[in-house]
């Protein structure tokens, strides 16, 4: 990782009072779902299903037992960090001058804290190598949604059609989809037979709408974060998917010891900027969701 040093132009003699940061990104399941803050230790939830219909009982009849049932579903808070070197000329700075850098450096991690949100939650992966984590596990949309619907970006609207057939035969709601932009491109150019009429034209040109087909909508490419096979995620984002944080950003400027393992701080006139948290997530019915992914669907 490069160090940040006064010939990169992070330290001019008469330092700007606003930096712009270049960190983007945003949080899809956090845009069409409900946001619950979780504790350090985890949190527990309660899935109650009630299958089965009410039934009629006859004057004198026995009632019959019912088909409801509990299930649980724990959010185990997973670390992420973010850290970054400087040259120790920062600390001597004067705070007015040190604070803007550091309100972007935390607006910055707060984006990627977003992003890795989505990665984590929509794949299973470590989002610094798109390594499958053995800290997330099955607990990511990948690996646990069985409903798929296979990709055809000519015909990307019926695989919308397709995807909420599937949920709803499990007798789930759909609140929300969320879309990499390849998919969001697909929509925008399917056209209608005979008059050639784009028939979603909202998606053209690079659109990303927050609404389509009455359902909250969002488009990121953190749906299909690098190799992964999903192009667009259908479901009850409200109700079937929980996730939070368990501290806000907190942000040490460290400048002892080697806390990257790119050596002695003080031998090289170094500090480090490092940002961390706690998030957690999971996915409470998996049948309340469905995949639109590349591989090839297996009828269940």
């Amino acid at each position: 990782m490069p160090t940040i040093t006064k010939s990169t132009g992070l330290f001019p003699s008469n330092l700007v009072t606003s930096v712009y940061s270049k960190a983007k990104g945003f949080s899809s399941l956090a845009a069409l779902s409900q946001q619950e803050p979780i504790p350090f230790a985890g949190n527990d939830v309660m899935v109650f299903s009630m299958d089965g219909e009410a039934s009629i009982v006859g004057e004198g009849e026995n009632k019959p037992a019912g088909e409801a049932a509990f299930a649980k579903k724990t959010i185990t808070p997973i670390k992420i960090v973010y850290q970054h070197r400087l040259t120790d000329e920062f600390i001597n700075m004067a705070e007015e001058k040190q604070l803007p850098y550091l309100e972007q450096f935390v607006d910055g991690f707060a984006k990627k804290m977003a992003r890795a949100v989505d990665i984590m939650g929509f794949q299973g992966v470590n989002p610094a190598d798109g390594v499958e984590s053995a800290k997330i596990g099955t607990n990511c949309f990948a690996k646990t949604v069985t409903n798929k619907v296979t990709y055809a970006a000519v015909k990307a609207d019926e695989n919308l059609d397709d995807a909420v057939a599937l949920i709803q035969d499990k007798d789930c709601d759909v609140t929300g989809i969320a879309m990499a932009p390849a998919f969001a491109s697909a929509l925008g150019k399917i056209k209608a037979a005979g008059t050639g009429t784009y028939l979603y034209p909202e998606f053209r040109f690079g659109n990303k709408p927050a609404n389509f087909g009455g359902m909250a909508n969002s488009v990121n490419n953190t749906v299909a974060f690098k190799n992964s096979k999903i192009r667009a995620v259908v479901g009850d984002f409200t109700n079937a998917f929980k996730w939070g944080y368990a501290e806000q950003v907190p942000m040490k400027i460290i400048e002892y010891g080697d806390p990257d393992g790119q050596g002695d701080l003080q031998r090289t006139n170094q500090i480090v900027l490092r940002a961390e948290t706690y998030v957690g997530f999971c996915v409470l019915d998996p049948d309340a969701f469905a995949l639109i992914t590349t591989e090839s669907a297996v009828a269940a």
